[in-house]
């Protein structure tokens, strides 16, 4: 069965398949400010629709970070070192991208297991 999570015309925010959650991409709730801020914003965001669809960030699988300039990549590592709990490390990859918005700095994709 496929449950879907806030689903709108073009996406769901959260999609759920056999025990595996996938969220649409996250960006940061101010796009004016830093790529510190931008990160770990993003990061509250991902917290959020994790516990909303039964999980938490202990569970992640897999995650995709999309960066605007790997100049950022130092500032996003340091927020996202100090959020992944220690030992639950995913599966992850980060490519510079251009982002829908020239403000954005930083968006992350994640895949999570159901607790």
């Amino acid at each position: 069965m496929i449950e879907r999570i806030e689903t709108g015309a073009r996406m769901s925010r959260i999609v759920k398949h056999n025990g595996t959650i996938y969220l649409c991409g996250q960006v940061c709730e101010d796009a004016e400010k830093g790529i510190t801020e931008q990160t770990q914003t993003m990061l509250n965001k991902v917290e959020s629709l994790l516990e909303k669809a039964g999980s938490d960030k202990n569970h992640i699988l897999s995650a995709t970070i999309y960066i605007k300039s790997m100049d950022y990549f130092a500032e996003m590592n340091a927020v996202w070192d100090a959020w992944v709990p220690e030992g639950h490390a995913p599966a992850r990859a980060c490519v510079e991208a251009k982002m829908a918005r020239d403000s954005l700095l930083v968006e992350v994709s994640i895949i999570a297991a159901e607790k």
